[in-house]
C-alpha cells in the first residue's frame, strides 16, 4: 500500500487516483500509524515552502517521514514535497527542510534570463542525467512533464537524476537510496507521468 501523506497541503486525491490508475493500493492519510504501515510514501505539496514545512511539523510527520526514510522505506517528494526534500529554502526568508538530500531551494526571479514568464509553466522535455534511476524505467531523455513552480533546487549534484531546459537547466528529479523527487507533477503529465508512477509503484 502507498499513503499520501496529508499535511493539510498538496493535490491529494487527483494523485491517488493516478496511482489507482496504474493499480497501486493506495490511501491519503494524515495518521502516523497509517504512513508507518504502508510500503511507500508520497510526500506532495502546493504552495509555500515555508507553510508547508510549518503544517508538516506541526502534525508531527515531518518526523515520521524522516524516520521511515532512515529506515529505507521508498519516499517520493511530489513539486513543493520535493523541494521540502532539501536543507532549506530561500522561499519569502530562510526555512529548514527535511534534510534528507543536500541542495537549497533558491527563487528563479534574478537567476533565469530576462523575459521568460515566473512561474515556470508548462510541458518541459527531461535531460536524464541518471538513466538508471528507478523512476525512470519506461521514461526517455526528452520525454516531457507538466511543471509549476517558481523555485528550483541547486547544490545537488550528488542526487541530480534529470533536468529541464527552462533558461537554465533546473532540477527536474533527484533520487539518492530510497528518495526520490520530481519537480513537476507526474499525476498531471501524461502517459510519461503515470509511467513514473507505476515505476515507482514497482520499485
Amino acid at each position: 500500500m502507498i499513503a499520501v501523506i496529508d499535511y493539510g497541503v498538496g493535490n491529494l486525491f487527483s494523485l491517488r487516483r493516478s496511482l489507482e490508475f496504474v493499480g497501486a493500493e493506495a490511501t491519503v492519510s494524515g495518521d502516523a500509524a497509517v504512513l508507518r504501515r504502508a510500503d511507500k510514501l508520497i510526500l506532495p505539496g502546493v504552495g509555500a515552502f515555508g507553510d508547508a514545512a510549518a503544517k508538516l511539523r506541526a502534525t508531527g510527520l515531518d518526523q515520521v517521514v524522516l524516520e521511515q526514510a532512515a529506515a529505507g522505506k521508498p519516499l517520493l517528494g511530489i513539486c513543493l514535497g520535493m523541494q521540502l526534500l532539501f536543507e532549506e529554502s530561500e522561499e519569502y526568508g530562510i526555512h529548514p527542510g527535511l534534510g534528507l538530500l543536500k541542495g537549497r531551494v533558491v527563487a528563479m526571479e534574478g537567476r533565469l534570463p530576462a523575459g521568460l514568464p515566473i512561474p515556470h509553466i508548462g510541458w518541459n522535455g527531461l535531460r536524464l542525467v541518471k538513466s538508471d534511476c528507478p523512476l525512470f524505467r519506461e521514461t526517455k531523455d526528452g520525454d516531457c512533464v507538466y511543471f509549476v513552480h517558481s523555485f528550483y533546487a541547486e547544490g545537488c549534484e550528488d542526487s541530480l537524476a534529470a533536468t529541464a531546459e527552462y533558461g537554465l537547466d533546473l532540477t527536474a528529479t533527484v533520487w539518492r537510496d530510497n528518495v526520490y523527487g520530481c519537480q513537476f507533477h507526474p499525476e498531471k503529465s501524461g502517459p510519461v507521468g503515470l509511467k513514473m508512477l507505476r515505476a515507482f509503484v514497482e520499485v
